[in-house]
């Protein structure tokens, strides 16, 4: 099969390298999927740039991508045999594997192939896996939203995009973040109520006049750290900050004393360890949206396999409005 490989830490036009591999057999338990797109995250990116101080790949030669979509094709002992033929899509694909799914096949634990509907592209599996999953937990982990206020930062990237759409799927009021342009046009397409700028440097005044001064149940927050002042002024008693991101400011210093006296729940967010019950939950509700008409992904651009650096360079590149993906087909 072909497959992109590196097998060096660096930037993509250095590492990334067209290969030819041995398909794959599935083991017990697991399916093995023909890969038809995979998607490309932050998060791929920075695995294979590296963490501050590795000096080499956690495996002597990885497959990156944890997201993708694509048809069945085997699977291994203990696993149904009526899955043979199975639209799915993939979540957790490269966590913790050499393996993931920038390529034309990949073999993993079954539970982590989930069913595609045929009326869904593969250009939405592919979107879902880190982004929907993300937004589900952040925006329903902590129970039914409906009739709740919820800001969503970041609408305009690709969790937060996912995120108004749930919120407003589940019945809850939002009021959302993005910059001027483009990302807010997105976040109301989406289904927020209010989109403020969010450089405006009365933003905690605005999103109070926007909910005519009743504060935030729960905010879904992409930069943390950045924005930790003002969701401390906006947010109600007993509210709940769910944080998925602080790329911006990665130790911030927190107004312990307002947090302390609306007694907030932070609730840090990462997508690869979800408890199980957290992961299905999730899983259940993305499902559910989609058979409603209710979530849709935006794809940026699809990139033929033997062009997955530039891929990497445009999830790198500022001003892209939706997934990256790779045509491994």
């Amino acid at each position: 099969m072909r497959a992109i490989t590196y097998s060096k830490l660096g930037p993509a036009v250095d590492v990334l390298t067209l290969s030819e591999l041995d398909t794959p057999t599935p083991k017990a338990g697991e399916v093995l999927v023909r890969v038809a797109r995979s998607g490309v995250n932050p998060s791929d990116v920075k695995s294979r740039q590296g963490a501050p101080g590795a000096t080499a790949p956690a495996f002597a030669q990885v497959i990156p991508h944890s997201d993708g979509a694509g048809v069945v094709e085997a699977v291994g002992a203990g696993v149904d045999a009526s899955r043979v033929g199975e639209r799915v899509w993939i979540w957790n694909g490269q966590w913790q594997r050499a393996d993931g799914t920038c390529a034309e096949y990949i073999a993993l634990p079954a539970a982590q192939a989930v069913p595609l509907a045929d009326d869904q592209s593969y250009d939405v599996g592919a979107s879902l896996g880190i982004p929907a999953l993300t937004a589900a937990h952040t925006v329903l982990g902590g129970g039914p939203v409906e009739n709740k206020t919820l800001l969503v930062s970041g609408a305009g990237g690709s969790v937060g995009f996912m995120a108004v759409q749930l919120a407003k799927w589940a019945g809850a009021r939002v009021v959302a973040t993005a910059s001027a342009g483009p990302s807010a046009e997105h976040a109301y397409a989406a289904g927020a109520d209010v989109v403020l700028d969010h450089r405006a440097p009365d933003l905690a005044a605005q999103i109070l006049q926007a909910t005519s001064g009743n504060p935030i149940d729960r905010a879904v927050e992409c930069e943390f750290g950045a924005n930790i002042n003002t969701l401390s002024e906006v947010i109600a008693p007993n509210g709940v900050i769910s944080a998925y991101g602080s790329q911006l400011e990665m130790t911030p210093m927190l107004p312990f004393r307002t947090l302390l006296f609306k007694a907030v729940t932070i609730d840090i967010a990462l997508v690869y360890i979800l408890r199980e019950a957290e992961r299905v939950a999730a899983i259940k509700q993305v499902t559910a949206a989609l058979a409603d008409k209710a979530l849709s992904a935006r794809v940026h651009k699809v990139f033929k396999l033997e062009d997955t650096i530039a891929a990497h360079q445009a999830v790198e590149a500022a001003g892209r409005h939706g997934a990256i993906l790779i045509d491994t087909e």
